[in-house]
């Protein structure tokens, strides 16, 4: 009989390194969270780049947060973990974190200004099903009156129907319909197909 995936919704405090044991690891830690990551990104047109957040690109954000502030109090570590655990997806949902690339300061400046509201434009499509639109910044707002901001945190909230679809195989697509910027993907990769469904229950 095959073991049942089973998505993690919360990482634990004990289930966390140390300073110094994550100093060990780092660099082996680090190489297996950037190659897991290549099948969770996604590029919509040449400036919007989703990376779908799951348990161990959350963990290596989590670990990187406290080696950076040298965090060790247990109210610190604590700090971080409420702050990154809201961005798990939950067995129904996608989330990810999105971000707006212009190398160039003075153009993202411009960009940026007239891609306001584009976080709520964002879409994934279940074959057969309607259009999911994300739900955006539920954290903190990241817009003000001039402009938006270069990243956003979306979550796609998907229903059974959708989720069993997926299950059955049907394509998933992707993209933006923001008066300033469209772009759009048919069906993702097999690879961010297959590594997005773990996250589903």
């Amino acid at each position: 009989m095959g073991a049942i995936q089973m998505t993690i919704h919360t990482i634990a405090r004990d289930s966390l390194l140390s300073l110094e044991a994550y100093a060990r690891q780092r660099q082996e830690f680090r190489a297996r969270v950037m190659a897991h990551k290549r099948a969770r990104t996604v590029h919509l047109g040449a400036h919007l780049t989703l990376i779908f957040e799951d348990e161990l690109t959350l963990r290596y954000q989590i670990q990187e947060m406290l080696r950076i502030e040298r965090t060790f109090e247990e109210s610190g570590i604590q700090d971080e973990l409420d702050a990154y655990n809201p961005l798990l997806p939950d067995g129904r949902n996608f989330k990810a974190t999105m971000m707006i690339e212009y190398p160039d300061v003075a153009e993202r400046a411009v960009a940026l200004s007239k891609l306001k509201g584009i976080e709520d434009r964002v879409w994934i499509q279940v074959e057969g099903c309607p259009r999911v639109y994300a739900i955006a910044d539920e954290d903190l707002e990241r817009e003000n009156a001039e402009k938006t901001s270069a990243v956003h945190f979306l979550r796609f909230e998907l229903n059974d129907e959708m989720v069993k679809a997926l299950k059955y195989g049907v394509a998933l697509s992707l993209g933006v319909d923001h008066r300033n910027y469209q772009a759009e993907i048919g069906a993702v990769a097999d690879s961010v197909r297959a590594s997005l469904m773990q996250d589903l229950d």
